[in-house]
């Protein structure tokens, strides 16, 4: 297949799934969530799964990296949808730590690639 062909499809593949997931009714897969909390985190799953698909099949190291950083940021994103319903700000806490921990990760990758040592 042409790459404009796998593009297409690949389009009208998440057009479909957002779709679905706007105008379907799930069933709360918590008994606390709400019906827009539960297309949150429906919504944040197949990112997080589309993200997981480039780690794996990333065609070169940066891509696989930026992919791992929006897993990192996509944690922060279920950790805030926790804390909404339950009430607890430790999941809050709990994301900001995972942050910067993405934050230096991405940065020490970033340099390991380029040919760098940490201290430069």
């Amino acid at each position: 297949m042409t790459r404009r062909v796998r593009w297409v499809i690949g389009v009208v593949l998440v057009v479909l799934l957002l779709g679905l997931i706007l105008f379907y009714s799930f069933p709360s897969m918590l008994r606390w969530q709400s019906n827009f909390l539960s297309r949150c985190f429906i919504v944040l799953l197949a990112s997080s799964a589309l993200c997981l698909y480039r780690v794996l099949r990333g065609p070169t190291a940066p891509d696989r990296i930026v992919a791992i950083d929006i897993l990192g940021i996509m944690v922060v994103g279920f950790c805030a949808i926790l804390t909404l319903p339950t009430g607890r700000d430790w999941y809050i806490d709990i994301g900001i730590a995972w942050a910067l921990q993405s934050f230096i990760g991405t940065i020490a990758l970033a340099k390991y690639l380029e040919g760098r040592d940490f201290d430069e």
